[in-house]
C-alpha cells in the first residue's frame, strides 16, 4: 500500500500552473481522457487562467460505453483486460489523442474506492496512460493504497500532471547549434 500525502487543492494548482506555463512556451496543446478522476484534471488545468491556450478539451468516460463510443476503445481490450488497465489506458490515451488532434494526452483509469475493488485490482489501483503527436507512449501503475476516494482522485491528477510535464519537457526540439 502507498502512503501519500494528503494533497492539497493549492498543490494541484501549483502543478497545473507549471504544466500550462510550460505548454504555452513550447506551444502545445493537450487533452485528457478520465475515468476515476470525472473530470478532476480538467476541472484543475481550467482554474489555472489563460489555460485555454493550452488546454483543448477532456473526455470524462466513466463507463466501458463511453471509453468505446468517445475514445475507441475496443470492446476487445476491456473484455479481456478490463477497464482498470494498463492496455485500457493506453488505448484511452491513444484515441484522446487523436479525436482531439492534440500535441500532448493523458488517460486516467483506477479504482478510488471505497468499493470497487476486485481480486489483483485493490482500491487505489489507477493505470495512467501518456502520449504524444511525436509518437511517444509512456504507461505508469501506481498504487495509492486505499488512502480515500478524494484523494486517490487528487493523487491520480497529480501523476497524470507529472506525466504531462514530463512528455511536454521531453518533446522539446534540441537547440539550435
Amino acid at each position: 500500500m502507498g502512503i501519500v500525502a494528503e494533497i492539497t487543492e493549492q498543490e494541484l494548482n501549483a502543478a497545473a500552473r507549471g504544466l500550462i506555463e510550460l505548454c504555452r512556451i513550447r506551444k502545445f496543446t493537450i487533452a485528457a481522457a478520465e475515468s476515476c478522476t470525472g473530470g478532476l484534471l480538467a476541472a484543475t488545468l481550467t482554474e489555472i487562467p489563460g489555460s485555454s491556450d493550452v488546454f483543448d478539451r477532456g473526455f470524462v468516460t466513466y463507463s466501458n460505453k463511453a471509453k468505446q463510443v468517445m475514445l475507441d476503445v475496443p470492446h476487445e481490450v476491456l473484455a479481456a483486460f478490463g477497464a482498470v488497465s494498463r492496455e485500457s489506458a493506453e488505448a484511452m490515451v491513444r484515441g484522446a489523442l487523436t479525436n482531439a488532434g492534440t500535441d500532448l494526452a493523458v488517460s486516467i483509469t483506477g479504482i478510488a474506492g471505497p468499493g470497487g475493488a476486485l481480486p489483483g485490482k485493490p482500491v487505489g489501483l489507477v493505470h495512467l496512460a501518456g502520449a504524444s503527436r511525436a509518437g511517444r507512449l509512456v504507461h505508469a501503475e501506481r498504487r495509492f493504497g486505499d488512502i480515500g476516494r478524494a484523494q486517490v482522485r487528487r493523487a491520480s491528477v497529480v501523476a497524470a500532471l507529472a506525466i504531462l510535464q514530463a512528455l511536454a519537457e521531453g518533446s522539446m526540439p534540441p537547440p539550435a547549434a
